[in-house]
């Protein structure tokens, strides 16, 4: 990881950017620089297809599938859908290119969507979709 330096000024505009309690610095550069994350108001003809599209496409889940995460230690359980361009998109509104940092956003903590994130019509988690997917191309 590398080191940089900012100024005052560009880094209230990273405080103003950024959700209290879940994103670092970086997240909030990804987010502007990148569109990892974006906001669905920021959405338009830019925004890529997200992290999710080759599993649609290989047939392994459908836009409007659901998503699930329970944590059994603090009683919460988190849930989100996929999008027809391959984005995870939580019940507020906020899209992401990848189920990490969308988990991130719900739990407050660094966490691996695709080893988290259940996909509810088939009870399988996103990793095991993505291997079978990856298998399916090769």
């Amino acid at each position: 990881m590398r080191k940089i330096e900012i100024d005052d000024e560009v880094f209230a505009y990273l405080q103003r950017h950024s959700e209290p309690l879940v994103d670092t610095p970086n997240d909030v550069l990804r987010r502007e620089l990148l569109g990892d994350g974006k906001s669905s108001k920021d959405t338009g003809p830019e925004r890529g297809l997200g992290g999710l599209m080759f599993i649609i496409e290989a047939g392994l889940a459908a836009p409007g599938d659901q998503l699930v995460h329970h944590q059994p230690r603090r009683q919460r359980t988190h849930e989100a859908k996929i999008t027809a361009d391959g984005w995870v998109e939580l019940p507020d509104g906020r899209t992401f290119a990848q189920p990490s940092p969308a988990l991130k956003a719900q739990t407050g903590s660094d966490i691996n969507g695709w080893g988290q994130y259940t996909h509810v019509p088939t009870g399988r988690k996103l990793q095991e979709l993505r291997e079978e997917a990856r298998s399916a191309q090769s």
